[in-house]
Parts: C-alpha cells; sequence; structure tokens
C-alpha cells in the first residue's frame, strides 16, 4: 500500500499527521502536486511535480494509484474514480469514502456546481478546525491499524 496525498490542496496540519504515520507504520506516502513541496526527510515519504493546471496532481494520483491504496483527497471525483478501481479515500476532514457515500457526495457536487452555474452563491467549506483535525487522525489511525492488522504492512 502507499498513501497518496492531492497535496496541491491538503491542510498542513493534515500533511503533519500523514508525515508521522508514514514514519510509524512505514508506509510510503507520496505527496503529489504542481507546486515544490518539502516534506520532511524520510525514506517513507517522497514527491511527484506535475505540470501546473485544473486537475493535474489529481490525473496522476488516479493513474498511479493500485488497489488497496489511500488516496488523501477533498476531491470528489478523484474521491470516486479511486473508490471504483479499489482503492481508499480519506478526505482531510476524516471521512473515509465507500461507493455510497462518494456517489452521493458527487451527486450534491455536482448540484452545487450547477448552482453556483446559475448565479447562486453557494459560500464555500467551513475552515479545517480542532474537530476536524482530530476526526481525521482517528480515521486515520482506525484505517491504518486495519491495514497493519491483518498482515498487509512489510513487517
Amino acid at each position: 500500500m502507499r498513501i497518496w496525498i492531492d497535496g496541491d490542496a491538503c491542510p498542513a496540519a493534515i500533511k503533519e499527521l500523514l508525515y508521522r504515520a508514514a514514519e510509524r507504520v512505514k508506509v510510503p506516502l507520496v505527496l503529489v502536486a504542481n507546486v515544490p513541496l518539502r516534506p520532511p526527510p524520510s525514506k517513507y515519504i517522497s514527491t511527484i511535480r506535475v505540470a501546473a493546471g485544473p486537475d493535474v496532481a489529481d490525473k496522476e494520483i488516479a493513474r498511479r494509484c493500485a488497489k488497496g491504496d489511500l488516496v488523501i483527497t477533498a476531491d470528489i471525483p478523484l474521491a470516486a474514480e479511486v473508490v471504483a478501481r479499489g482503492a481508499f479515500a480519506l478526505n482531510p476532514r476524516g471521512e473515509l469514502y465507500t461507493e455510497a457515500t462518494v456517489r452521493e457526495r458527487l451527486s450534491m457536487r455536482n448540484f452545487m456546481d450547477d448552482l453556483r452555474a446559475g448565479g447562486i452563491d453557494t459560500g464555500g467549506p467551513a475552515a479545517l478546525n480542532r474537530k476536524d483535525r482530530q476526526n481525521f487522525a482517528n480515521n486515520l489511525d482506525r484505517f491504518l491499524t486495519q491495514w497493519y492488522n491483518t498482515g498487509n504492512s512489510s513487517d
């Protein structure tokens, strides 16, 4: 398993949690972004820099991720694509997407896009808060513990 991070949009506090988790569980973590990133030095953490442009990092993650990988993203279309391919998707607020929830979120996203296209201000997501970070940390830990306990780790 690899952990893939949509590095262009992932909050710094979430990246820090992921860096520590990769070290603790000894799992490869790959940040994909169109800007240079400076993760801490680690044999488990790497970066891939992609060209600038809409969804370029998302497409690279979708192309490279494999069944059983974990993708950290708030991008619903990316989450839908990786879940359909047998990977897992966790958003920065700690929601682990399933086929059912990602379809629901995609439908809501498309509805909100239609409203915005019609000139209606729908606002944006609330800022990430302490409760969100804790929820993410708890669900990441739960996911990694389950992965580790099912004998999937290399240790």
